[in-house]
């Protein structure tokens, strides 16, 4: 499928957080059990273990990255997002995708060899988009149900779905291939605090703001998700629907304020 662009990830993290602070998000009151988060007990432990070591270790880290040239860092981000090329090529082909399948082959050659590895992204000023496809988007094409929302240590939200891709997300980037563990860690590594610094908005904006900061990660999870698959346009609520999820947010409003019992 036809993505958004990965530069462009971090803000429509940021830009979905703000929808789900405005809407389910930031209303829905701890402690309530959610139908579509059947194993929430076990997931909210994950993400306070996760949350744990983003504050502890990734965030500092992060914090000392961002201190980089921005010239550095964008080359940085841009090797990273070339790494994942293979992956989305393979998946382009899968969801018959070939148009985007054979561009994003040229744009993965382009920047590899005359890109410094991907550092420079050659193929930007050509016209050629940035997109992102992974298997969890695969599996979605092909019909494959979600499943349950889980949190996975270190991994952080997935749905099943997501996570039974995720290993053959792994198999088909190049990071796969480094031969010692000294170097895959530190590659690895590199790449986690990139992501986690192009977030720092938006989880600085979940911590600040947010009623329940897992309630927020899971919707906004959801929303990214949802906007992938569709190619950046998820198919929008019915009118009735609307209706419905206006009550629900009234009635959780008036149930925080203690208006309830």
């Amino acid at each position: 499928m036809n993505n958004t662009t990965s530069a462009h990830r971090p803000l429509t993290l940021l830009l979905l957080a703000l929808f789900v602070l405005t809407g389910t998000g930031c209303v829905s009151v701890p402690g309530e059990p959610d139908p579509n988060d059947p194993w929430e007990p076990f997931n909210r432990s994950m993400y306070d273990f996760n949350d744990g070591i983003d504050k502890a270790i990734i965030a500092p880290v992060a914090d000392v990255y961002l201190k980089i040239p921005d010239g550095g860092r964008k080359a940085i981000h841009n090797f990273f997002v070339n790494l994942t090329y293979p992956t989305t090529v393979i998946n382009q082909f899968l969801q018959g995708k070939f148009e985007r399948g054979f561009e994003d082959t040229m744009r993965f050659i382009f920047n590899t060899t005359f890109g410094l590895l991907g550092f420079i992204d050659i193929a930007g000023p050509t016209g050629l988009g940035r997109h992102a496809e992974d298997f969890g988007q695969t599996f979605a094409v092909w019909g494959i149900p979600s499943g349950n929302f889980v949190t996975l240590p270190v991994l952080g939200p997935r749905t099943v779905r997501s996570a039974a891709g995720w290993p053959l997300d792994f198999l088909t980037t190049p990071l796969f291939w480094i031969e010692t563990g000294a170097e895959f860690i530190a590659v690895a590594g590199l790449g986690i605090v990139d992501t986690r610094a192009r977030l720092a908005p938006a989880i600085r904006l979940r911590d600040e703001t947010a009623f329940d900061p897992y309630i927020f990660t899971r919707e906004a999870y959801f929303q990214q998700r949802l906007n992938l698959i569709y190619d950046g346009n998820p198919p929008i609520p019915e009118l009735e629907d609307l209706d419905l999820l206006d009550e629900e947010l009234l009635l959780e409003e008036e149930k925080a304020e203690g208006n309830i019992p």
